[in-house]
């Protein structure tokens, strides 16, 4: 059998040609593993988390709004709290319940 010159391209018979960056490269099978590696991690971290480059973009807002909510619930809580003082103080009795005067004795014993 005869064996044939290489191509223009680098490429012997039956072989797909390479490009001619990764022709003569040593260990090109692992450059293109990485650059795969590193496509899939770059789209996969654009689907999880949108338009901005990286999470820790968001860690800058979350505190903010963490506290924003905890002020906001304070402020809500010390109303009402205020609310109930000032109804108490309009209206003392509105939580006692006491029988009316004219309401029979409620003992078990017959009355004479």
């Amino acid at each position: 059998m005869t064996e044939r010159p290489p191509g223009p391209d680098g490429a012997q018979e039956g072989m797909p040609p390479q490009p001619p960056s990764y022709a003569n490269t040593p260990n090109a099978e692992r450059y293109v593993l990485e650059a795969d590696a590193m496509r899939r991690r770059q789209l996969r971290s654009a689907l999880l988390h949108g338009s901005t480059r990286t999470w820790r973009e968001h860690s800058k807002v979350w505190p903010g709004v963490v506290v924003g909510l905890i002020v906001a619930a304070l402020i809500l809580a010390g109303t009402a709290v205020r609310d109930a003082i000032a109804s108490q103080a309009d209206n003392p009795t509105s939580g006692v319940t006491t029988p009316p005067p004219s309401a029979p004795p409620t003992s078990d014993e017959p009355t004479p």
